[in-house]
């Protein structure tokens, strides 16, 4: 398995929407495993294709519990079907948008169907954390980033001070 660069804010390939994926071969299977593999390491809840260059419907998923080895469901094509509620994450933050966290209201409960890696049909119901973690993911794959989520002024304070760390490389 191989560790994956993480593709980072303001790149605009994180703006794009992901492409559907049409067919799952074996080239899918690894993409997914070096993502799962890169989101342990970073460490992360999730991670999107988008955010290791690939543009396609794909995210995974940390589903590692408490004294468990690393454990992760992979999505393909996952969409929100239904959603109801309202949970504040009050420490969102995001692989793509290092050094910043973030109050983000999301739904509290969703549905989600998707396709698994051997392209079964599966829904997940979810509630609570594991529901903000699939649609800040699933953002991903439509070109929304969670500080697109918060107000203008907290956002308009990340983007200085990304100017600055690029202006001292």
């Amino acid at each position: 398995m191989t560790i994956l660069d993480i593709v980072t804010y303001p790149d605009k390939s994180l703006a794009e929407h992901s492409e559907k994926i049409t067919e799952i071969d074996e080239t899918l299977k690894t993409l997914i495993e070096d993502m799962a593999e890169t989101m342990f390491e970073a460490p992360g809840a999730g991670l999107a294709a988008v955010q290791v260059g690939v543009s396609k419907q794909l995210i995974v998923i940390n589903t590692t519990g408490e004294d468990e080895e690393n454990s992760y469901m992979a999505l393909i094509n996952p969409e929100i079907v239904e959603a109801d509620g309202e949970f504040i994450s009050e420490d969102e933050g995001c692989l793509s948008v290092p050094e910043f966290r973030a109050t983000v209201k999301r739904f509290n409960r969703v549905k989600v169907t998707a396709q698994d890696v051997d392209g079964n049909p599966m829904e997940l119901n979810e509630e609570g954390f594991p529901a903000v973690v699939l649609q800040h993911e699933i953002d991903h794959l439509k070109g929304v980033l969670f500080i697109n989520r918060i107000s203008a002024l907290k956002r308009e304070m990340y983007k200085r001070k990304v100017k600055k760390w690029m202006k001292g490389r």
